[in-house]
């Protein structure tokens, strides 16, 4: 991937991304992380082409926790166009991502999916990645809650008030 294909795999991951296709997606897709992402490990951002014209995309990068002698990976992104689908492409992509990961010694990578994105959980599983953990997320739409200037500093004032009893004890 190389600079000028930003614009290029950002268009392509938001016609793929969207939130009427995918309205629970708890991460938004957005320039600045194509950017980012690119900035920062370069050599896991990777694109697909065909015909000089992208079709697909793997951004990822990897993790080091401190107190720890090892790092995993982390895909963060992978998107194959719709026309281009079932040609092997995402398989093609993610093979490199893992060769380039192995090469940067990581231990394992991750790779998170909607559930109920059965075609990517079949997807990953046939490509050898398996369900570890389900994990739960959680959201609140403020769009819809009742939130007021008072409830907000009821809450600030509560957690005050918790810290100041647990300093105490």
């Amino acid at each position: 991937m190389t600079v000028d294909d930003i614009p290029k795999v950002f268009h392509l991951g938001e016609s793929l991304y969207s939130a009427s296709k995918l309205p629970f997606l708890y991460r938004t897709w957005d320039p600045y992380e194509v950017a980012y992402l690119f900035s920062s490990e370069t050599d896991l951002s990777i694109v697909a082409e065909i015909d000089n014209t992208i079709v697909g995309f793997c951004l990822s990068t990897t993790v080091e926790k401190p107190n720890k002698p090892w790092r995993y990976g982390y895909l963060i992104w992978l998107g194959v166009s719709t026309e281009t689908q079932s040609r092997g492409i995402g398989k093609r992509l993610l093979n490199e991502t893992s060769r380039r990961m192995k090469q940067k010694k990581v231990k394992f990578m991750l790779i998170d999916t909607e559930e109920g994105n059965v075609a990517a959980v079949k997807f990953f599983e046939k490509m050898g990645y398996e369900i570890r953990h389900r994990q739960v997320w959680m959201w609140r739409n403020f769009a819809k809650a009742k939130i007021t200037e008072k409830t907000l500093k009821s809450s600030v004032e509560e957690v005050a008030l918790r810290r100041h009893v647990r300093k105490a004890k």
